[in-house]
């Protein structure tokens, strides 16, 4: 019944084709991950240091985090392969009414100090 768990990787029923899709997928996602763990780094460091005047300071983590949350979607969501049409049109219009809506809200009860 199980008897093809007991095969090694080599021997699945894989093509030499799908595997080499499979290692630069992997290989793509560890260096996505290099990269996010980088963005975070340099979030902290504008922080602790005063590399990134205070004036810019929020809107660079800002535009750090919005970095990030893409590679997030692409990358590990997988929103980057085919078939998610519909969740995609769902996430831009959901981040088209989010925006300004908190824009809108922080502006009627003065949020904005900077």
């Amino acid at each position: 019944m199980a008897d093809n768990l007991s095969q090694s990787f080599d021997k699945s029923a894989m093509t030499e084709e799908e595997r080499r899709q499979i290692k630069k997928e992997i290989r793509k996602q560890i260096v996505v991950f290099a990269l996010m763990i980088f963005l975070t780094l340099m979030s902290f460091m504008a922080v602790a240091t005063d590399v990134v005047p205070r004036s810019f300071a929020i809107p660079f983590i800002f535009i750090l985090a919005v970095i990030q949350f893409a590679l997030q979607l692409f990358f590990f969501m997988h929103m980057k392969d085919k078939d998610h049409g519909w969740a995609n049109a769902f996430m831009i219009s959901g981040i088209f009414i989010t925006v300004p809506t908190i824009a809108a809200l922080m502006l009627l009860l003065g949020v904005n100090k900077i």
